[in-house]
């Protein structure tokens, strides 16, 4: 096998954001090991994440960014140019959640999840697309959700920034039609992350369950498959997204949800 064909990636850097764990860490992963240097971001353990991307052969670098500070997502990007002289691919993935009926919705819970959902997307795009468009090749991949085309009662501020996420993948989408830059977006259902794992603890505390009836009931109420989505299925279909086949995929938002939105 060529390396091309085996390492169909390399030469490319990768800015995963929110990739110290869970979806961004497994995204992350498939993309290094398919030959992409790695612009890791967030709050988990750093060293570990940069130590698991270099096993796979290719260099690593952490930023340590806040995602609700924009001049912190422009000194992101600017590092990871001046790193590794570009940001060919941008998989904005960092996210939040807090639930709560609207009426009781805490006022900065609200403005974290729209900052950290929604407009740090728009922040990381805006500063990676020139570069972008200087190279000639991009790929801005947007981690929104099955929340991103559907609502969920008590999740007000994260249906309505990923709606957004969508929204703008689209005109993304749009304003680079005419380039070999693409703009996509991927709708998880449920991933067992830190993130759903804190809802599944609630949910066997509020309901007397064990752990795997908790799981199961949070699955059943909305996951046909009646099995996680793994931030390795997520990660292959970002890798997807990278290559030529999908080059006229644009402003598309591809659904990986176990028949969530089927039904």
């Amino acid at each position: 096998m060529s390396d091309i064909t085996s390492k169909p990636l390399a030469g490319k850097t990768a800015l995963v954001t929110g990739s110290t764990s869970g979806i961004g860490l497994g995204i992350a992963q498939t993309l290094a090991h398919a030959g992409a240097n790695i612009v890791l971001n967030g709050f988990g353990d750093a060293e570990a994440a940069v130590r698991q991307i270099e096993a796979a052969g290719v260099r690593a670098l952490h930023h340590g960014a806040d995602m609700s500070r924009p001049a912190d997502i422009e000194d992101m990007v600017g590092a990871a140019i001046k790193h590794f002289g570009a940001v060919d691919i941008l998989v904005n993935n960092a996210g939040i959640q807090h639930v709560s009926p609207i009426e009781a919705f805490p006022v900065d819970r609200w403005d974290a999840i729209i900052a950290i959902n929604l407009s740090a997307v728009f922040h990381a795009m805006r500063a990676a697309l020139p570069a972008m468009r200087e190279r000639g090749w991009g790929r801005i991949i947007n981690i929104a959700s099955v929340h991103g085309v559907v609502g969920s009662a008590g999740k007000s501020a994260y249906v309505a920034a990923k709606h957004g996420v969508i929204g703008l993948t689209k005109v993304g989408a749009l304003e680079t039609a005419d380039s070999n830059i693409t703009v996509n977006a991927i709708c998880p259902g449920w991933v067992l992350t830190p993130l759903v794992q804190q809802q599944i603890d609630a949910l066997a505390a509020r309901e007397g369950l064990s752990a795997d009836d908790a799981k199961r009931r949070l699955l059943g109420e909305k996951q046909p498959s009646g099995q996680f989505v793994t931030p390795q299925q997520i990660g292959e279909l970002a890798q997807f997204l990278c290559s030529g086949a999908a080059d006229n995929m644009r402003g598309a938002e591809l659904k990986i949800d176990g028949g969530w939105t089927a039904q």
